[in-house]
């Protein structure tokens, strides 16, 4: 193996690890702040707004992600790229605005009945798992992706995009169901 293939090997094995460790820490201090005893106090009643805030950017995720895939599908990398990049950085800011929003308000109970319920917490419980697995493959799709090594790319987007796509509808499917009920 020659020495310049050795130092990408020790890059990439680099940048494997550091995906490893974010997809790890995330949801575990995403969990810590749901589920500490106490809420953040004093940051003041514009944080009932962001659950609304989340749903328009999960919103524009799912449309991104959608953009994405049409440019790609019709050979506009640059576009693709784009779209991806817009995907990521929306998903960061989600991410901010959902751990501030859950670590200063308190919990919303679903107050629908019957099947709607069943759907409701389908749709919650799948969208939760779903979104505590996909930083992983979304964060390995988009360096590989970012960095020319589109073999691995493609195969790592087979199982990051559904997902990705999923947890963003999903996201606003719930949101939707469940703000009638947010109290203020």
């Amino acid at each position: 193996m020659e020495k310049g293939s050795t130092s990408i090997l020790k890059n990439e094995s680099k940048v494997f690890v550091g995906v490893v460790v974010i997809s790890i820490a995330v949801p575990v201090l995403v969990a810590i702040l749901l589920f500490m005893p106490s809420k953040i106090e004093g940051l003041g009643s514009w944080v009932y707004f962001l659950p609304h805030l989340n749903a328009i950017i999960n919103t524009a995720a799912t449309l991104a992600l959608i953009a994405g895939l049409i440019f790609i599908k019709q050979g506009k990398i640059v576009q693709h790229r784009a779209s991806m990049t817009v995907a990521i950085g929306l998903g960061a800011i989600f991410l901010v605005s959902y751990v501030i929003y859950h670590a200063s308000a308190p919990s919303t109970t679903y107050g629908g009945e019957g099947m709607v319920r069943s759907i409701y917490y389908f749709f919650l419980i799948s969208h939760i798992l779903l979104a505590i697995v996909a930083l992983f493959p979304i964060l390995l799709a988009y360096y590989y992706g970012f960095t020319g090594k589109y073999v691995k790319h493609k195969k790592m987007v087979r199982f990051a995009y559904p997902i990705w796509l999923y947890v963003t509808v999903t996201g606003v499917i719930v949101y939707l169901m469940i703000s009638p009920y947010y109290q203020f």
